[in-house]
């Protein structure tokens, strides 16, 4: 079903729903890196884990930040949670992610059409740029548009065994149901901590 599903007839779901959905397949110790704003608060607000880890201020970055951790422990599953305007600033990871093809990566995009945290001003996908159809010409082959939570899930549960893999996921404009700890001292530690590199 999903390698049908376009960005115009996937469902419109709720990124926190969603991002509790994930979570709850999470039971290997998986690392989870959270894209600035409202992908980190509710990654944040799906119950805190020491393998999480919640950007501040970096646009595009969460793919890049998960592919070096995916590489430095190749044994633990990483996940990246991103939304739609910061890969579109950091377009070029993709052709990173798919020319390394590291088997323990995942990207979950969040695509809402618009910068929400600075004003809801419209991404290119709110036009015509469609970021499944982007990543599969950078090289990544399983990239699928979710249809709906069920195809989530089983996306999520395939990925999980193996990749690199890239969700995306058309989700509507709700705010984030919390805010992120915003101590980036804090939040490094405890992530290194996760990922066992500190007592």
């Amino acid at each position: 079903m999903s390698a049908n599903t376009t960005a115009h007839n996937a469902k419109v779901m709720n990124r926190f729903a969603l991002t509790k959905r994930l979570v709850a397949q999470l039971k290997r110790d998986e690392a989870v890196i959270g894209g600035i704003g409202n992908t980190n608060f509710d990654l944040w607000e799906a119950g805190q884990r020491p393998q999480n880890f919640y950007m501040l201020g970096s646009m595009g970055l969460a793919i890049p930040i998960a592919l070096g951790v995916a590489i430095a422990q190749p044994k633990r599953h990483v996940v990246a949670l991103e939304g739609d305007g910061s890969l579109l600033m950091q377009m070029g990871c993709l052709a990173t992610v798919a020319m390394l093809a590291q088997p323990n990566l995942t990207m979950v995009v969040w695509d809402n059409a618009i910068y929400q945290i600075t004003g809801s001003q419209p991404t290119a996908t709110a036009a015509n740029a469609d970021l499944v159809a982007i990543a599969r010409g950078a090289g990544i082959r399983n990239a699928n548009w979710a249809a709906d939570e069920a195809d989530f899930d089983a996306l999520v549960g395939a990925a999980l065994k193996s990749g690199p893999s890239l969700i995306a996921v058309r989700i509507d404009s709700q705010p984030a149901a919390g805010t992120t700890d915003r101590d980036p001292v804090k939040i490094r530690e405890n992530f290194m901590r996760g990922l066992g590199v500190r007592a």
